[in-house]
């Protein structure tokens, strides 16, 4: 069969939604931006892109994939949108492994992008005889439970979870404190700098800045200043999730080129790394956290690899509960998991976010000489998504 390999990775800086740099920043004006700029890093001829796939979430519809091509001017490559929210990008790039696996193309670029300082609100009629509507309505992701709300995922997916696995509240506050401190300490040391694309972002008011470096990491956050936070749900008895041990709202897009190996190497293309193997798995929505921690497995299974096989993880960290519940399942190493920050502290552009780490695995196993490397999360309404690389 073929074998997929990625030859070319980017992303944005992460911004935070509704009060950060892309606030005003629509998604077509980042997939636009992200784009011609990872066609140009993997030095595909742009003739020869057999098709888009990326990730949207929260947008009701449309094509972004297609709008992009259009507006790049690839008119001859059609787009395809994906949703299966958190891990959206994840799956667009399983996706595209598998239509080069199938021998069907040979040339792809995946990836997501988010904004949700932009999502659009739909107006729901309540059922009734009278007119009546409802704002903010969003499609739901499951059939709703009381312990599975499905616009509250601080139970359905981060309190849940840590009951699953006995997590405490410190267990997670010091978890997200070293997210912060290695995203903090990543930036420091500028290892985003080769993966993050940067932007001029026009302003409201007409001025334009400088936009590369993700805004959501917190240089003074420490475990003691995230035990003073205020739980979500104060009438849960020991409810545990903070906003401080939770993932952030943000805006980014990220997206890689996988192409062919046989194709890469006749046109003498630079292999960042090879597509091992892919997966998803669904479990029941009040364990959606657990889609996260199940999907390893199975991933790990398809590519006949043990977790001691495994360089480094990106096991996004939607609630911190997370990664925490994984590390402990199969024995991993907790240095080796979001070695530079993730979901509390990076943020979590939701249908980017699978990309982003990708990406950010891609870069970072370039500078340790290569190994495998897994990314992973969980994704609303009781689902998993994985990727497995190697460098």
């Amino acid at each position: 069969m073929p074998e997929p390999v990625i030859v070319g990775a980017v992303r944005t800086a992460i911004g935070r939604s509704f009060k950060g740099t892309l606030v005003n920043t629509p998604p077509e004006t980042l997939i636009t931006a992200v784009l011609p700029e990872v066609i140009r890093r993997s030095g595909v001829d742009p003739e020869e892109i057999d098709d888009l796939i990326f990730a949207e979430s929260h947008y009701g519809g449309g094509d972004l994939a297609r709008y992009a091509a259009d507006a790049t001017g690839l008119e001859h490559v059609p787009g395809q949108s994906v949703n299966r929210h958190c891990a959206g990008s994840l799956t667009a790039i399983g996706n595209a492994s598998a239509q080069i696996g199938s021998g069907m193309e040979r040339v792809l670029i995946a990836g997501g992008v988010q904004s949700l300082s932009m999502t659009p609100l739909t107006n729901w009629r309540i059922p009734g005889p009278e007119l009546k509507f409802e704002e903010r309505w969003m499609p739901p992701t499951h059939v709703e439970t009381p312990d599975a709300p499905a616009k509250d995922m601080s139970i359905t997916v981060g309190w849940n979870t840590a009951q699953s696995y006995g997590l405490t509240r410190e267990d997670m506050d010091a978890w997200a404190a070293r997210s912060h401190q290695r995203a903090v300490a990543a930036q420091d040391a500028g290892k985003f700098l080769d993966e993050i694309l940067p932007l001029k972002i026009q302003q409201f008011d007409g001025s334009v800045v400088d936009f590369s470096v993700d805004e959501h990491p917190r240089r003074d956050t420490t475990a003691e200043k995230l035990a003073g936070l205020k739980v979500l749900h104060p009438e849960i008895e020991g409810f545990s999730i903070t906003a401080g041990n939770a993932s952030g709202t943000n805006d980014a897009c990220a997206a890689v080129a996988v192409v062919d190996r046989a194709y890469a190497e006749a046109q003498k293309l630079d292999v960042m790394a090879t597509v091992k193997a892919w997966a998803s798995v669904g479990v029941a929505p009040r364990d959606t956290g657990l889609g996260g921690v199940k999907v390893i497995g199975k991933v790990l299974g398809r590519a006949d690899l043990k977790p001691s096989d495994v360089a480094l993880w990106e096991i996004n960290e939607a609630f911190a509960s997370v990664p925490i519940a994984a590390c402990k399942e199969y024995g991993i190493d907790e240095e080796l998991v979001n070695f530079s920050g993730s979901g509390c502290s990076l943020g979590h552009p939701i249908a980017a976010s699978g990309a982003r780490m990708i990406t950010t695995l891609i870069y970072e196993l370039r500078r340790r000489g290569g190994g495998i490397g897994v990314a992973a999360m969980c994704a609303g309404g009781g689902q998993g998504g994985a990727v497995i690389i190697e460098v």
